[in-house]
Parts: structure tokens; C-alpha cells; sequence
């Protein structure tokens, strides 16, 4: 086994770091191929301070540009692969250059560690990936949106602890988990505003002497503003990925629930929607079953991302300041979350495209005392006191005289059934969006 560690000296015994490496790197591989553009872009930033500041000739920079950028051309379509002895995909990237450039290569560290040359990859990685599960959020609001829009005057009844409540209408249901979805984009906004701060010039988390340009990197990096502090920078990892994680529970628990009320509302004992035979899953035995089996995962997977948060707490909240090999395990835990997420966000959309909405729901008798409300409501606008209201249609209930539905009453409910705002809705939406350009 070549040494091919950057970190290791040349009386290194192999065979020892082989059985090391076995456990150390783990499944760590694996993830770094999603961080290699992240890397070389950071790199190449790296490489155009260290010739402004002097350590690298114009003509240095311009060949490891061109590398870098042949590199990132590979990375983008997943074929920059890491070579068997080659610790990580950093390594990977420095040891090509030097294959290449010789010296130039070698002086690419300069006034950088390890520690923020990884932290600045995994930031510019949970960048893009919030913008891209912004947009994904997007299009299934709009989607919400326009399902609102078209099925306003459709009516569906309204439950509260399981039990038939009050009438409501499938524009509001709809256009409730548009508006849930607004302000699960303003928690995303806030981590991104965390997230997208740069850490490079921190060094192993101590700083450097080398006169670092830390504001042209971070103009260079299109990064909003720099982490400040040197031994700060570096408690940002793990810090990042749990906010993220955060943003991402929020959102989870928004198509959780969602996707519990299209199982709960295509069951035949509710009825109010369906979908095409070939979006639902068949039963082995029984013939006649159309099972919900993608929303049911959607709902097992949103439950799962929720948990990501405090898996991530577990791991790195009993750490000191400084920086600490347990951060590594954090790409196990939230990488395959955010892909969870990008896959539930994508399918939710694609099957809403195809939900079919039942009508004249209502007209079943189990629906009758939906509109007891609504009585209430009439005769206070007569003239009734709400109190003796409540009791004279309470009584009629109790002593089965009860018989008014919809069409008697002169005053039906035209509160937020009939208006749904989604001016409103779709306003705030998109303002908050635009913190994502």
C-alpha cells in the first residue's frame, strides 16, 4: 500500500495505517464524491487569494485553474473518483494537481487546513442544497396552489379530535399546507442566512500568519458574509448541518401530515379523494385493495428527517470547542436526509398532479350535524343570544328534532371557506423566496 497521506510522515508504518484507515474513513468515501465541485471550488477561490497575496505566480494560478476546472467538469458528472490508497476526495484533488503541476500543486495548502478546506466544502454543499429544496418547495406550492384554486367551492368536512366538525372546503384544506409550506421556506431563509458564511482563512480553527485575504475569498465564494471569530469558524461544524436539519424537520413535518390526510381521506370509510390504479400499490391477496404505499413512505421518510436533527445533537453535543473526528459521521446523517427530502418534496408534487377530488361529499346523512354551527349562527343573526342559541340547537340534537342542513340555513358558513387569500398566501410565499436568489 503506497503512502499517499498527506498528513503522513515517511516512517509510517503501512501495514498500521491500513487496519486505521479501515475504521477511520468508514462510509466517509461514499459522500465526499457529492462534496468534490464544493471542494474545487473552494480550492480554486483558495488558489486566486494566495496569488494576490503573492504566494503563487499568475502563471502557477492559471494552470491550476485550468486543472481545477477540468476537475470540476468530472466532479459535476460524478467520474473525479479517489484512487485506492488516497484518503479522501481533498487528497484526491491535491494529488492530481501535484501529478500534474508538480510544485504548483504542492503549494495549493498554503494557509489552509484540512479543517476549514472541509468545512468551506460541506458549507457550499448545504448552500445549494437548500436553494434546490427551496425550488423543489416551490413547485409543490404552486401545485397547492392551483389544486386550492380549482377545487374552492368543492366541500369536505372538517374534524377535530377524529370527530365531524364544521364544514370546510378542499380550497382550504389545499391552500393550508400552501401557507405551512411559506413559513417552513422562512426557517430554510434563516438557516441559509447560518449556513452561508465563510469559514476559510480559520485555519485547523487558530487563524494563520500568513496575511490571508479572508474578504476576497468570501467575495469570490458569493458567500454573504465571513465567520469571524478563527475558534468559531470551526464550532460551526455540526453546528450548520444541525440548523439545516432543523429547516429540513419542518418542512418534513408539513408533508408528514399532509400525507397522512390523503391516506386517512382515500381509505373508503372517507372517500373524499383517490388517485389513478397505477399511482397506488395492489395486495398480494386481496384483488380489490389500491394501497397509498408513496405516501405512506412519504410519511415514514418525513418522520425519519425529523430525527435527523437530534441524531445530530447526540453526536456533537457533548463536544468541546475545536475541531473533533466525530464530525465526520455527520455526513451520514444528514446527507441521506437531504436526498430523502429532495425525493418526497419531487414525488409529492408529481403525485398531486393526478389527485382526484370527490364531490358532493355532503350530501351523506352522517354529514347533518356538520351544520349545527351554522343554525347557531343564523338564529344569533336574528336576533338569539349565542348562549340560548347554543342551547336550543344543542337540545334539538339531544332530543333527535334536530333536521337542518345546508340548504335551510339563509346564513352559510362564508368565512374561510369562501375566502382563502391566496393572494395573500402566494405574496408571502414569494417574498420569502426571493432570499434564496
Amino acid at each position: 500500500m503506497e503512502n499517499k497521506k498527506l498528513w503522513a510522515k515517511d516512517s509510517a508504518n503501512l501495514k498500521y495505517l491500513e487496519i486505521i484507515e479501515k475504521f477511520t474513513v468508514g462510509k466517509d468515501k461514499d459522500f465526499d464524491v457529492l462534496l468534490a465541485q464544493y471542494d474545487i471550488v473552494g480550492t480554486k477561490a483558495h488558489c486566486k487569494m494566495l496569488t494576490k497575496i503573492g504566494f503563487l505566480t499568475e502563471e502557477e494560478n492559471e494552470s491550476i485553474q485550468k486543472e481545477l476546472d477540468e476537475m470540476y467538469v468530472l466532479a459535476k458528472e460524478n467520474q473525479l473518483f479517489i484512487k485506492d490508497g488516497v484518503e479522501d476526495i481533498h487528497s484526491q484533488i491535491e494529488f492530481n494537481l501535484t501529478e500534474k503541476l508538480g510544485d504548483a500543486g504542492k503549494k495549493i495548502h498554503t494557509g489552509r487546513s484540512r479543517n476549514d478546506q472541509v468545512l468551506l466544502a460541506i458549507k457550499l454543499y448545504l448552500v445549494a442544497e437548500i436553494k434546490s429544496i427551496a425550488q423543489l418547495s416551490k413547485k409543490l406550492f404552486e401545485r397547492l396552489i392551483s389544486l386550492s384554486e380549482t377545487h374552492k367551492s368543492a366541500l369536505m368536512p372538517g374534524y377535530t379530535h377524529f370527530q365531524i366538525g364544521m364544514p370546510s372546503s378542499f380550497g382550504l384544506w389545499f391552500s393550508a399546507f400552501a401557507e405551512s409550506l411559506s413559513e417552513d421556506l422562512e426557517v430554510l431563509a434563516a438557516a441559509l442566512s447560518v449556513v452561508q458564511k465563510n469559514p476559510l482563512g480559520s485555519g485547523a480553527g487558530f487563524g494563520s500568519s500568513f496575511p490571508l485575504d479572508r474578504d476576497f475569498t468570501t467575495k469570490e465564494l458569493n458567500l454573504k458574509k465571513m465567520n469571524i471569530n478563527s475558534v468559531y469558524a470551526q464550532m460551526t461544524r455540526g453546528k450548520s448541518e444541525k440548523i439545516t436539519a432543523m429547516a429540513m424537520s419542518t418542512l418534513a413535518a408539513t408533508l408528514g401530515k399532509l400525507a397522512y390526510d390523503i391516506c386517512m381521506f382515500s381509505n373508503q370509510n372517507y372517500g373524499f379523494i383517490s388517485f389513478p390504479s397505477e399511482l397506488t400499490t395492489g395486495s398480494s391477496i386481496m384483488p380489490h385493495k389500491k394501497n397509498p404505499d408513496v405516501f405512506e413512505l412519504i410519511r415514514a421518510k418525513s418522520a425519519r428527517i425529523q430525527s435527523v436533527p437530534n441524531e445530530l445533537t447526540l453526536l456533537t453535543n457533548n463536544l468541546p470547542s475545536g475541531y473533533h473526528r466525530d464530525f465526520q459521521l455527520t455526513k451520514e446523517i444528514i446527507f441521506p436526509g437531504i436526498q430523502d427530502l429532495k425525493d418526497c418534496l419531487s414525488i409529492f408534487e408529481f403525485m398531486l398532479q393526478h389527485i382526484i377530488v370527490k364531490e358532493n361529499i355532503l350530501k351523506d346523512e352522517k354529514y347533518d350535524y356538520l351544520f349545527s354551527v351554522e343554525k347557531i349562527n343564523e338564529l344569533v343573526m336574528n336576533g338569539a343570544s349565542f348562549r340560548e342559541a347554543y342551547r336550543e340547537v344543542g337540545n334539538s340534537i339531544e332530543n333527535g328534532t334536530y333536521h337542518y342542513r345546508n340548504d335551510d340555513l339563509k346564513h352559510t358558513h362564508k368565512g374561510s371557506i369562501g375566502n382563502l387569500c391566496l393572494e395573500e398566501i402566494t405574496q408571502n410565499f414569494e417574498e420569502i423566496f426571493r432570499k434564496f436568489n
